[in-house]
């Protein structure tokens, strides 16, 4: 007898419909949202571009007026102001280039997905007849059809149009190559690289192969063998052991620097700050530590760090107010910059994670007109918001605790408080003997 098929409850069918619709509503909705905010962040940017007018041009390429007010917002919305500043980019070419992506938007026959797709390949046609025609096309295909399916045809189309053969635009785009990291929750972290597709995937094979290679070899009979190898890794997790292993210990194919760098590029080794609280390096507590401030780490992974880095730096405490007292260090540097780096971790304009250890040291009561040259009145800063802070009308004003209290030229104002951790950092010198 054939089975039947399944009996659904009315009631259950009911509560399924309304959520449905309900979905529906709130997905036209927010794509009436995103339209709106779309059109916010163009005018902002062009309010960015006719003050950028009046600005010298030697003055970081008349970039001042648009860092300031993607800050500005940024601070707002506690968002990272160089997201901002990307979004207002985008918004303004949204609204000049692709007019009928952005209707379709707001009538939310598209998503805010589908109009990213639209954009960031339209981008790569400059005539606007051709990239009218795309527009069109890729909207018709968008309203009916997922993100990677409107994509795949974008993607098609894109090629059919495009003035340029690949090869030449393949040799342009190859000059953007390069590699980022993402921070993942959990003590984890994402590493991402932009190449060309055959060496992408020809790495993606070679992983591949690998991982099954090592997964392939026979296990010795009878698990009680004292060399027997019980391998319960994923191929993903063997393919994620295998680059780490392969970038952390493997020599560079091309080594142009051994004639100025001792041991050329395979001598280089990794080098991050880690930040740690004392209870956990002491082994008394489990409390994560991170990597450059960032990265979350566990605590396991933090004290196999400690023990094994050749130079750190210790910050003592005050035991009921935590206020930093001291700092010393294997190999003393400027006690000053020690104090600073040890205190502010990244870079102290709100929202921004570059370690401390690539910032400037900035005085936040200018130097020039009287400022001292103490922890008190100094702290990191990256060199885009250093920048800011001496080009534009933010202000930063500093505590005796190494708080800044930051003012935009709006008047809004936004705190940002020091952390109060124990910090290492290996050197790329051993320690003496």
């Amino acid at each position: 007898m054939p089975d039947r098929p399944p009996v659904f409850d009315d009631r259950e069918d009911a509560v399924l419909t309304d959520a449905v619709a309900a979905l529906v509503e709130s997905e036209r909705a927010l794509a009436e949202l995103e339209a709106a905010r779309v059109v916010q962040f163009a005018a902002a940017m062009r309010v960015a571009l006719e003050r950028s007018k009046h600005r010298p041009r030697a003055v970081q390429e008349r970039e001042m007026a648009l860092r300031s007010i993607a800050a500005e917002i940024g601070v707002a919305l506690r968002w990272n102001d160089r997201a901002v500043q990307r979004r207002l980019g985008e918004a303004v070419q949204l609204v000049d280039d692709f007019p009928a992506t952005l209707q379709a938007l707001a009538e939310a026959r598209i998503s805010a997905r589908h109009v990213a797709v639209i954009r960031d390949l339209g981008v790569e046609l400059d005539d606007p007849a051709t990239r009218a025609s795309f527009e069109s096309r890729v909207i018709e295909r968008a309203a009916t059809d997922t993100v990677a399916g409107t994509r795949a045809f974008a993607r098609a189309l894109l090629e059919e149009l495009h003035p340029v053969s690949i090869s030449e635009r393949f040799a342009r785009a190859e000059q953007q190559r390069r590699v980022w990291i993402d921070d993942d929750v959990d003590g984890m972290a994402r590493l991402g690289v932009l190449d060309g597709a055959a060496k992408i995937r020809a790495m993606y094979d070679r992983l591949t192969r690998q991982a099954r290679a090592i997964r392939a070899v026979p296990r010795p009979e009878g698990t009680d063998a004292p060399d027997a190898v019980d391998d319960r890794r994923t191929i993903d997790q063997v393919r994620a052991d295998l680059l780490c292993d392969l970038v952390l210990t493997g020599q560079p194919a091309i080594d142009a620097t051994t004639d100025t760098l001792p041991g050329g590029l395979g001598a280089i080794r990794a080098h991050v700050s880690v930040v740690v609280p004392a209870l956990t390096a002491a082994g008394a507590s489990d409390r994560g530590a991170s990597i450059d401030g960032r990265s979350p780490i566990d605590a396991d992974t933090a004290r196999r760090l400690l023990a094994g880095a050749p130079a750190w730096e210790r910050v003592v405490t005050h035991p009921v107010t935590r206020a930093m007292l001291a700092v010393d260090r294997y190999r003393p540097s400027p006690a000053i910059q020690r104090f600073v780096r040890a205190r502010d971790v990244h870079c102290r304009f709100p929202g921004c994670r570059q370690p401390a250890r690539r910032c400037d040291l900035d005085h936040n009561h200018d130097h020039a007109r009287g400022g001292p040259t103490a922890a008190d009145n100094l702290a990191c800063l990256c060199t885009r918001h250093h920048t800011l802070k001496t080009e534009t009308p933010w202000t930063a004003r500093q505590g005796p605790d190494g708080t800044i209290e930051w003012t935009s030229p709006l008047g809004r104002s936004v705190t940002d408080r020091p952390h109060r951790y124990l910090a290492f950092a290996p050197e790329p010198d051993p320690p003496p003997f």
